[in-house]
């Protein structure tokens, strides 16, 4: 027999939950073609994984790579931690499907956590500017180390029917939007994602996302919920409602906060018989764009030039000194024009720069129009923090996600650090998850969630996206002060059948696929 790789001797973890066996893993084109005992078969290219772990690629569940797929940066730092599948098109707004007055908006709203469009890669996008799902697709197969998949984005599809208006939308405007998510999804879409804390997407109610949820068959709906931490049972609540106006299937996104409440909530949902899972990252700290950490719902931080105006006059003032506790909490990210403040917290910041806290934020708002980004902190950091994670991560609905932004100079280390320290930390070192159940976790069961029903799986036929793991080593090496450190561990990985990561880098080969929903 002859295969164009085998990657021998190691102990297979198929993502089934069984536990890992011996055995020679055999890729033909893009395929798994064997998994067995192969010792007399010959191959093209034979990797030696004794002493490893053989497992199939993970699947990161919210990633922020939509406009920077194509850096080889982010490609090692998930290359490096075992993830082949970036879910793109998160938090309700992303690129498509969107006119060009959308597409600027979606851009620039979200510019300090999906990118900008102003790449190379753009000029393959409609001259006219406007995007659809197969248009972002099309330039993102074949064009990276990663596989892409995409959500549909229902603040993008809102502002393109509705603009940034408060208002319900009319029967026709929801006739509307329902086109545009029926025809995203007959061109590939895994799914749609809501940002109820972001605009426009926090102005529709339950009934407007149900009647949305409604084509999406067993695909799932993936929310940023309303509310989190103490307040989750707001969102939750809204997410079982759309559930029951629906059928549909419910993902929520970084679901974090204390577990005693959280799990409580996750067991009800269950109870009612609504289909829901939830991915977490395992840090404390989140991260976002500043203008929804800082400014009160009052500010349209949908329509740039009003926002500011209202910044350079003095509406806000007792809003301001309503932060004096928030300013310590927050680092700065991403800072366009004023990146020497990247890394810093507010307060450091604004004694570097001779002002208050309140007055530097306005100035970095204003200074970047609404573009900064930022690591903030939790009240609930600490033990009690740390033992609710290690909660959530174990409950069977749970997937990974690194919920990973790569924009900034200083940006949080969950997009280099997440999965590895999902390994290195909660299965080596805590228990949390044992071995085969973190390929559960982290592979199979997201696999099955966005209907990739050929991958997940370390099986005959499925799709030869493969990784080596050293049990021994693998670990987050990434941190709040050197957030850009690359995992260590994984130094061999396969996307559709091409090895994308040897010896640690990049091959420089870009096989990775738009993976399209069937």
């Amino acid at each position: 027999m002859a295969f164009d790789v085998i990657i021998r001797g190691g102990q297979v973890l198929d993502g089934t939950g069984a536990p890992a066996f011996r055995a020679d893993v055999a890729v033909d084109g893009d395929r798994i073609a064997a998994v067995g005992r192969l010792e007399q078969a010959e191959a093209g290219l034979v990797v030696e994984a004794a002493g490893r772990y053989v497992a199939p690629g993970f699947v990161d569940c919210h990633a922020h790579g939509d406009a920077v797929f194509d850096d080889e940066e982010v490609q090692l730092a998930a290359l490096r931690q075992g993830v082949t599948t970036f879910v793109l098109g998160q938090d309700g707004l992303s690129f498509a499907p969107g006119s060009p007055d959308t597409v600027r908006y979606a851009t620039r709203y979200f510019a300090a956590v999906n990118g900008g469009l102003d790449l190379p890669w753009s000029r393959d996008l409609p001259a006219d500017g406007s995007v659809s799902v197969d248009d972002l697709l099309s330039v993102y197969d074949r064009n990276t180390a990663l596989n892409t998949a995409y959500l549909l984005p229902h603040g993008t599809i809102r502002y393109d029917v509705m603009g940034a208006s408060p208002d319900a939308p009319s029967g026709d405007q929801l006739g509307q939007m329902l086109r545009r998510v029926e025809k995203g999804l007959s061109e590939g879409a895994v799914g749609m994602s809501s940002g109820l804390e972001y605009l426009p997407g926090r102005y529709a109610t339950a009934a407007e996302l149900a009647a949305l949820c409604r084509p999406l068959g067993r695909l799932p709906y993936v929310t940023h919920m309303r509310a989190y931490g103490a307040r989750a049972g707001v969102g939750m609540n809204e997410v079982m409602e759309i559930a029951a106006l629906s059928g549909a299937a419910m993902h929520v996104s970084h679901l974090h906060g204390p577990a005693e409440v959280l799990l409580p909530l996750v067991s009800r949902a269950h109870d009612r018989d609504v289909d829901l899972t939830f991915d977490t990252y395992p840090y404390l700290r989140g991260s976002t764009i500043l203008a929804m950490v800082v400014l009160p719902p009052s500010v349209p931080a949908a329509e740039v030039g009003r926002a500011i105006e209202m910044l350079e006059s003095d509406v806000l003032d007792e809003h301001w000194e309503s932060l004096e506790e928030v300013w310590p909490r927050l680092t700065i990210s991403h800072a366009p024009g004023l990146t020497w403040s990247e890394g810093l917290t507010m307060v450091e910041a604004a004694e570097r720069a001779g002002q208050k806290p309140a007055d530097f934020c306005r100035r970095l708002l204003i200074k970047t129009e609404l573009e900064a980004g930022c690591v903030s902190a939790r009240p609930d950091e600490g033990p009690e923090g740390e033992e609710s994670v290690r909660r959530m991560l174990r409950h069977p609905a749970h997937t990974g996600g690194s919920d990973g932004i790569y924009v900034g100079g200083h940006p949080h280390p969950r997009g280099f650090g997440a999965f590895a320290r999902f390994l290195g930390r909660h299965v080596r070192e805590l228990g949390d998850w044992s071995w085969p159940e973190a390929i559960v976790h982290l592979a199979s069961h997201p696999s099955r969630r966005f209907g990739l029903d050929d991958r997940g799986l370390v099986r005959p036929g499925f799709a030869a996206d493969l990784v080596v793991i050293d049990p021994e080593t693998v670990a987050d090496l990434a941190t709040y002060a050197a957030p850009r450190t690359l995992a260590a561990g994984i130094d061999e990985v396969f996307v559709s059948g091409v090895r994308v990561l040897s010896g640690g880098a990049l091959t420089g080969v870009t096989p990775g696929r738009a993976l399209r929903s069937h």
